[in-house]
Order: C-alpha cells, then sequence, then structure tokens
C-alpha cells in the first residue's frame, strides 16, 4: 500500500526499506539493506544491516554500517554508500548464523572505528 504523498516525504516505513538495493561509489550493486538497529532509547536508526555476497540468501554476510555513511539517491532508487565491494568486504562481518552479532558492543566497536565514525554511544 503506497502512503499518498509517499515521492514527497522524506520519512519511510522500516519494511519499505528491508529489501532495498545497496550501491557502491561506483553504482555498483554491493548488497541490499537486511534489517535496519534502533537505539531502544532515542529512538533513532543506528546502522544499517547490508547482506552481501552468498546467492539466494545461502553463503550472505551480513555488515553493519552506521546509517549515516547511506544516503539515498533517486536515481538508483537505492542507497549509495561512499566506498567499493571490495572495502566492504574488508569490513567486520558475520554469518547468517550469527544475527545477535550486530548488537554486541566488541562488534560494533570495530564497525564505527573501520568506518571512521564517531559512535553512537
Amino acid at each position: 500500500m503506497m502512503l499518498q504523498d509517499e515521492k514527497n516525504t522524506t520519512v519511510i516505513a522500516s519494511d519499505r526499506v528491508d529489501g532495498t538495493t545497496v550501491y557502491g561509489v561506483d553504482k555498483d550493486k554491493i548488497g541490499k539493506v537486511d534489517k535496519l538497529l534502533i537505539d531502544k532509547r532515542g529512538g533513532n536508526v543506528t546502522d544499517v544491516i547490508i547482506s552481501a555476497g552468498g546467492f539466494l540468501g545461502i553463503g550472505d554476510e551480513k555488515h553493519s554500517i552506521p546509517w549515516s555513511k547511506l544516503d539515498y539517491d533517486t536515481e538508483l532508487d537505492g542507497y549509495r554508500i561512499d566506498v567499493t565491494k571490495e572495502q566492504l568486504m574488508d569490513a567486520p562481518r558475520f554469518g547468517a548464523d550469527e544475527p545477535d552479532r550486530a548488537h554486541d558492543r566488541n562488534y560494533q566497536t570495530k564497525v564505527y572505528k573501520y568506518w571512521t565514525v564517531a559512535p553512537y554511544w
């Protein structure tokens, strides 16, 4: 169901973000949004989990990226990040069998250090 004025708003429902393609600096597809992480106290989106690699969900690697690193590109109808696929693949990651890893503070510290973003906490 499309909202009446969806094209003219700056908000989006989380279920509309899940599955959105993520493009690198060179406009090549590097993955897709798997889910958003939201700060329970502040209510802000802190990170996006990107699923990359694999085939049909098998062998996917998950990458937590600070939300501030992504920009929505209307031409691509997806999110852009200022890195290449190779840089993403070198970033901290976890497997589909480790879903709670994204919530681990030690893992998140490595993520924010890798992406040179000040942690939200």
